[in-house]
């Protein structure tokens, strides 16, 4: 009995000794990496002078919590594109189905995953800022 706590005791005090920390130092001194196929913020693949995007209502039409908002309009060369794209990421569900979807590839999910914010308002993605 006194030879298990012993041995128990060691693991413990082994654990203590520096460089044996299982707690790591966010955000200050390392961010854990995530996984390739992780699903963060959403972005809007821009073109050459324009968005991917063609406006054709797929993303809106497949996702489950209805949090994205697409109005279309056309150019002078007759091509749709989103006039106003919006995502409330306060509704969303992060399951990826707008970006597979997708048939022109316009939308896709970055593996930012801070998203806190102190207002509302500050959730609600438009067009521009899904641009950046």
């Amino acid at each position: 009995m006194i030879k298990e706590f012993a041995q128990g005791l060691w693991i413990t005090f082994k654990h203590m000794l520096p460089g044996n920390s299982t707690t790591v130092q966010y955000p200050r001194v390392e961010r854990l990496p995530t996984a390739e196929r992780f699903r963060g913020l959403h972005r809007l693949v821009p073109a050459q002078d324009r968005e991917k995007c063609v406006a054709c209502y797929l993303c809106p039409t497949v996702c489950p919590a209805k949090c994205i908002t697409v109005e279309s309009g056309e150019n002078e060369k007759g091509e749709k594109y989103p006039v106003v794209y919006k995502i409330d990421l306060l509704r969303c569900i992060f399951c990826g189905y707008c970006v597979e979807a997708c048939p022109v590839e316009a939308i896709e999910m970055t593996g930012e995953y801070e998203l806190a914010n102190y207002s509302r308002d500050d959730f609600t993605y438009e067009k521009q800022r899904l641009l950046r």
